[in-house]
């Protein structure tokens, strides 16, 4: 059993790595620990060998190792690859879809999925767009885009906890669906075109003609959700709740507050994305997003996250984010059809929950997770 001046101690050396990955409070930490009887079952930075921090790093560092090797190889593949245009055009292409993989990486922290992503962009994108119509400021328009995303991520999280349904995959697919309708109701199926100056800024706008406005946008909300993942006692229990769930709760998280905060910043990121996206292509359309659960889904394991929960850094994401946004790239320079496009995608998707599986101590914990599932269910 851990005795809290231990727990004390490592905590205050940055170290504090225990199962209930508790680390936002030492206290919470030996308590936890103390009552559930258990064990340290991850070993100190300072008590590994030189082998296992190389390792460590290694395979932190393994998605930016992957984005650096396929650039080298497209650059010396083709010569259109390496050039000012085509990586500017790249980060444009990815910042939507980047913003989008925020959210995901959040759900899945906690150990959950929100499939309703691309519906979301869609449907908020449409509300701004009916806002245009109706003449409205176009600053309320944004606003619309914006808080109307969060409005339907925050829906998710209600809907997911207060039906106390197993898994959000069950809600998130089924409201993937009814946002997607609700955008073909509302719209008839057909586009609008014709965004007011204010809404096209981050979409199109670039300083000095030179670095477009909405690679600043996904820089800097990347920082902001790196911040507050790891300096803000939300951040902290988001990890905690996919952690250990039971662990989170006996420390007295409220889980349910957790889960909504986590699908209404998912929803809010799909609405900034669609602004972002409609000022891009100066137009809202009801097909926006479709599929985009996809590719957030890629970005997030690919970048190192675990589908366990509790794992994953907004950085991993990122790189993520950038390695599929080079590989659509270099396809399309290269010729390559869309269709063995998705083909790619999708293989990197199986690839990258394989490695992830065997990270986390292969197919037994596999097992492990879904026999607590199943007893779940029969109680």
């Amino acid at each position: 059993m851990l005795r809290e001046v231990e727990c004390e101690k490592y905590y205050r050396k940055g170290q504090c790595r225990h199962e209930c990955h508790a680390d936002f409070l030492w206290i919470v930490c030996a308590d936890l620990c103390m009552a559930l009887n258990m064990k340290e079952t991850v070993l100190y930075k300072s008590d590994q060998t030189p082998f296992q921090k190389i390792k460590h790093a290694l395979g932190n560092a393994g998605p930016l190792i992957a984005l650096a090797a396929l650039v080298i190889l497209l650059s010396l593949l083709t010569d259109k690859f390496f050039t000012t245009v085509n990586i500017l055009s790249i980060f444009k292409q990815a910042t939507s879809a980047g913003l989008v993989a925020i959210g995901m990486m959040l759900a899945i922290l906690t150990g959950g999925i929100d499939l309703s992503v691309g519906a979301i962009v869609g449907l908020s994108m449409v509300f701004m767009g009916e806002g245009v119509k109706a003449g409205l400021n176009p600053y309320i328009c944004i606003s619309l885009c914006i808080f109307g995303g969060a409005v339907l991520g925050l829906f998710n999280g209600l809907a997911y906890t207060m039906l106390r349904l197993p898994h959000p995959y069950i809600v998130t697919l089924g409201t993937l669906n009814i946002f997607r309708g609700i955008c073909l109701l509302i719209t008839g199926g057909s586009p609008f075109s014709g965004m007011p100056e204010e809404i096209r800024f981050l979409g199109q706008y670039s300083i000095g003609d030179i670095f477009p406005v909405c690679i600043i946008l996904l820089v800097v909300s990347y920082i902001i959700f790196g911040f507050f993942l790891t300096r803000t006692t939300l951040g902290r229990r988001i990890y905690a709740t996919g952690g250990n769930p039971l662990t989170a709760k006996l420390a007295g998280i409220n889980i349910k507050f957790t889960l909504c905060s986590v699908y209404t910043l998912s929803g809010l990121m799909c609405g900034l994305s669609g602004l972002v996206l409609a000022g891009r292509v100066d137009s809202v359309f009801p097909n926006a997003g479709l599929t985009w659960e996809t590719d957030a889904i890629a970005a997030v394991i690919i970048g190192g996250a675990s589908f366990f929960g509790g794992k994953g850094t907004i950085w991993g994401t990122f790189s993520g984010c950038l390695l599929i946004a080079v590989l659509k790239n270099g396809m399309n320079i290269m010729g390559v059809t869309p269709d063995l496009q998705t083909v790619a995608i999708g293989t990197m998707i199986i690839l990258a929950v394989f490695i992830d599986i065997v990270r986390n101590g292969g197919f037994k914990t596999v097992k492990s997770v879904y026999a607590k599932t199943q007893s779940k269910e029969n109680k």
